[in-house]
């Protein structure tokens, strides 16, 4: 197949994602009015609580065999692997840009904690329904594409519910320890302005104010700094971790390397779509659940949706050139 022929197979599952997200974020406004607050929440708790379970129970119990999972051994290691490549690069921007103590763990869950349900179930399926897909019969695709997935959103929900959830926990006792340190300085800076009849006012220091001198030395310095705090910003950072990825050859090939290895030693089985859902797991954004433990331990609320919010807008074109550089390795 040729690139462009790769290139519209693989955007097409993401540019359907993205209009189903466009129509749900338009109901959702307050000029429709049909799904207010309390209707999401109650949403995404029947979504997590019921439906989600109820997919994959029936995925798995209808195509998964025991002799399936022995042969799909490979999949829990190569999610784990993203885990530990995820929580390196995370331990990493926590030590370049500094965040407050009680984000560490959330920005490291982000990094390392990918959505290995929702999107595989998803972007998989809908691959296999496209005309010129390169992975054969579609219904068998299909059939077989989503238990791939939902094996993925088993094991996935696993390492989430288990490593992330203690990430977002330790966030939250950091956040109350910063709390009760904020009260109790609070409390002792009241006990010290406590005063009686003698105490005296503080007069003014003596002295004239000295200028600071703003040459064009000093000029440069602050445009610099303005230029190196936007820099910062979550699109620029990706950018440029985007480009020295592209840049680096081994960089480039660790991601696509993991699961190439691991074909060469013979330790997964011969289907491409197999492959390929190992590939995808590298590539997703961050799980929706860490939403969820945010809100249940309310820390990071608001930043996490930031989190999320840029993460999702930049997957939108990296799910769909990743899903072409795969195809074009796989077919």
């Amino acid at each position: 197949m040729g690139f462009w022929s790769l290139l519209e197979v693989a955007s097409m599952p993401v540019i359907q994602v993205l209009i189903i997200s466009l129509v749900g974020a338009y109901l959702a406004t307050d000029r429709c009015k049909l799904f207010p607050v309390e209707a999401r929440n109650s949403m995404n708790k029947v979504v997590f609580v019921i439906f989600a379970p109820a997919l994959m129970f029936a995925n798995l119990a209808q195509t998964v065999t025991l002799q399936d999972m022995v042969s799909w051994w490979f999949m829990p290691v190569n999610m784990g692997l993203t885990f530990l490549i995820g929580g390196l690069l995370g331990w990493m921007v926590v030590k370049i840009l500094k965040p407050p103590p009680y984000l560490e763990g959330l920005i490291v869950a982000t990094c390392s904690s990918g959505n290995m349900g929702n999107l595989p179930i998803i972007l998989v399926p809908a691959i296999c329904d496209e005309d010129k897909s390169p992975f054969g019969n579609r219904s068998v695709c299909r059939t077989v594409g989503l238990s791939y997935a939902s094996f993925s959103m088993a094991l996935g929900g696993f390492y989430i519910w288990t490593y992330t959830f203690r990430l977002i926990k330790g966030s939250a006792m950091k956040f109350k320890e910063i709390e009760e340190s904020e009260k109790t300085a609070i409390k002792s800076s009241n006990s010290d302005l406590e005063a009686d009849h003698k105490t005296k006012l503080l007069g003014a220091p003596e002295g004239e104010l000295v200028k600071e001198e703003t040459g064009f030395w000093r000029k440069g310095v602050d445009f610099l700094h303005e230029i190196l705090e936007e820099l910062r910003a979550p699109p620029t950072v990706g950018a440029i971790i985007g480009f020295i990825f592209g840049a680096v050859t081994w960089l480039r090939n660790l991601i696509i390397g993991v699961v190439k290895t691991a074909e060469s030693f013979g330790f997964l089985p011969a289907d491409p779509l197999f492959q390929y859902v190992l590939m995808l797991q590298f590539t997703l954004p961050p799980a929706m659940n860490i939403g969820t433990m945010t809100q249940l331990y309310n820390v990071g609320q608001d930043e996490c949706s930031v989190l999320m919010l840029w993460t999702y807008l930049i997957a939108i074109l990296a799910l769909t050139v990743w899903s072409t550089i795969f195809l074009h390795l796989l077919v």
